[in-house]
């Protein structure tokens, strides 16, 4: 009897004559293996209910912005101004850069009422202040973690180590992707780094197919796209099907999920030297829409992200996460703020708008925020440089989604009268992790894959639907 030298669990089931090899093969023999290693894999699933979203854009601010200089305004601070809070605030929270004792620093901007509710926000985010009633601004959002990639991990994944499934990775997994041509789960990044990398939207242990595919934000989206001088189609689709048939009759063999992901990633490639190019040419974008985002169609920027978010949503993409880092603001957080704010605000509320005025935006839901939030305390260190910013805090900070079945125009929480907890209608990561499934269609609590001997979800045995943000 010939063996294949490595021998899987599924062949060895097959040889003992269980039987389980043998369905599976005829399953996929059945079924024609082709199709089970093409993007039919990504084919829409049934949900477990009927879910008001269809695709998910997540504007990641990494870094952290301060909830409140931007969110929540807090009066307070200012009287507090210079002073130390008293130890029975501050005793059981831990810091990354400060002392317990730092003075607290009053609000660095103004804040302006905007909408028909009067949301009050600061008057360095007026576009964001011209949706405002399109938006429900969360400010009472807690995380258990207070350093950034442990954060952001955190957020994306439910557990704060690398290794488990990414949000977008359990989407894909729970509901497929109506992409055809364009891979289901998109990456694109527009600051200085991530801190977390790619375990912020890995796939952890599900299969890495459902694994985010990061996209440039200029040139060629992915890296040797465009095919070699002297290779034509014609010869680069009969040396995939040549390849093809090998990885078929080894999948046939052994059974790796893994062999499944490879013939898929060599088909998506394929068509994506056509749906690629033509995805970030946005030559065919009126003068008003780029107006709008701000967004020069020849230069990388995270407004040139969010038109091609919105333009992905349109072509079935399903999850898509942009990542804006620098707002880690432990000094000098006015010009930090100022200068992420005018990058940011108007291609945020830019989004909102041209997804509202296609009918793309009660399918779709926006998220936007960070990983935690900042201390009342001012942070100031000569030694490292720093003054006027301020450190890192897990127990308060201020995130706003819309769309995709959120209810729009209202403010959901609050927190003391310092910002530094959430004490009204607290929103745990886990929650927000809970709600946003919800709006898919997905139940976090029957949403599991088995994985060493047990069941995993994204929300862990935490997490609580947030009822009150539901339209």
């Amino acid at each position: 009897m010939n063996q294949p030298a490595n021998i899987a669990r599924r062949y060895f089931l097959q040889e003992c004559g269980i039987g389980l090899g043998k369905m599976a093969g005829a399953a996929l023999l059945a079924n024609g293996l082709a199709k089970a290693a093409e993007p039919s894999q990504f084919a829409p699933k049934k949900p477990h209910y009927a879910g008001k979203a269809k695709a998910v854009i997540h504007l990641f601010m990494a870094g952290a912005p301060s909830h409140l200089d931007l969110f929540d305004y807090k009066p307070e601070l200012a009287k507090w101004e210079g002073k130390s809070l008293p130890e029975a605030v501050t005793s059981k929270q831990r810091f990354a850069f400060i002392r317990a004792d730092a003075a607290v620093m009053g609000p660095r901007f103004k804040f302006k009422k905007f909408g028909k509710a009067g949301t009050e926000i600061a008057d360095i985010l007026p576009h964001l202040g011209g949706v405002i009633d399109d938006v429900c601004l969360i400010r009472s959002v807690q995380t258990d973690q207070f350093n950034h990639a442990p954060a952001q991990i955190f957020l994306n994944t439910g557990f704060s180590q690398p290794g488990r499934p990414s949000l977008g990775s359990w989407v894909l997994y729970g509901i497929g992707s109506e992409a055809k041509d364009l891979p289901a789960f998109v990456v694109m990044s527009t600051g200085s780094g991530i801190s977390g990398g790619a375990a912020n939207w890995s796939s952890g242990f599900l299969p890495s197919t459902y694994t985010g595919v990061r996209f440039r934000n200029q040139g060629d989206p992915i890296l040797n796209v465009q095919r070699p001088p002297g290779i034509d189609e014609q010869l680069q689709r009969d040396s995939l099907d040549a390849i093809g048939q090998l990885n078929r009759k080894r999948l046939e063999t052994i059974r790796d999920p893994e062999i499944e992901t490879r013939i898929a990633n060599y088909e998506m490639a394929f068509r994506l030297q056509s749906s690629a190019p033509e995805l970030m040419d946005l030559s065919k974008e009126t003068k008003q829409t780029l107006e709008m985002y701000g967004a020069d169609p020849a230069k990388p920027s995270f407004a040139r992200a969010c038109l091609l978010a919105r333009r992905m949503v349109e072509r079935g993409v399903r999850f898509i996460n942009i990542y804006h880092e620098g707002w880690d603001a432990h000094s000098d957080l006015t010009g930090n703020h100022t200068g992420n704010c005018k990058t940011t605000d108007q291609p945020s509320a830019a989004l909102v708008r041209d997804l509202k005025q296609r009918g793309l935006l009660d399918s779709t839901l926006v998220i936007w925020g960070g990983e935690f939030g900042r201390t009342p305390m001012v942070e100031s260190n000569p030694v490292l440089g720093r003054s006027n910013g301020r450190d890192h805090l897990p127990t308060a900070f201020s995130m706003w989604m819309a769309g995709g079945g959120i209810k729009p125009g209202i403010v959901h929480g609050g927190t003391d009268e310092l910002g530094y907890q959430a004490v009204e209608k607290p929103v745990h990561v886990h929650d927000l992790q809970a709600t946003i499934l919800h709006t898919l269609g997905l139940d976090h609590e029957r949403l599991t894959f088995k994985y060493a001997g047990r069941d995993f979800r994204l929300t862990d045995v935490h997490g609580h639907v947030v009822k009150d943000i539901l339209s």
